[in-house]
């Protein structure tokens, strides 16, 4: 499956930005979804996950209550909604695919989000 993030930018902190991840190549519906960010020097880190079906979703402590995951597997594409964002959001966000419990294995190129204090 192939995956094309977009949505990045810059913002004031404070502000909202929405992520649109786009599956191409493969049956959507099947795969968990995630958003992971890094900040260059840094590790990758994961921000957000949705399962297939899209009934549930977990997230990293930091941005519990800002940070929305969401999927709409009719058009293959899968949000994050971020708001009340701060400096520390500021990354390279990415999107992955992972078939059942198979660790992540799809990964988008990534879109990079900037945030002003």
């Amino acid at each position: 499956v192939q995956l094309q993030a977009s949505g990045g930018g810059l913002v004031q902190a404070g502000g909202s930005l929405r992520l649109s991840c786009a599956a191409s190549g493969g049956t959507f519906s099947n795969y968990r979804m995630g958003w992971f960010r890094r900040v260059p020097g840094n590790e990758r880190e994961f921000v957000a996950g949705i399962s297939s079906n899209g009934v549930t979703s977990y997230y990293e402590d930091s941005v519990k209550g800002r940070f929305t995951i969401s999927r709409d597997n009719a058009a293959n594409t899968m949000y994050l909604q971020m708001n009340s964002l701060k400096p520390d959001d500021t990354a390279v966000y990415y999107c992955a695919a992972g078939y059942g419990s198979v660790p992540y294995e799809y990964w988008g190129q990534g879109t990079l989000v900037t945030v002003s204090s």
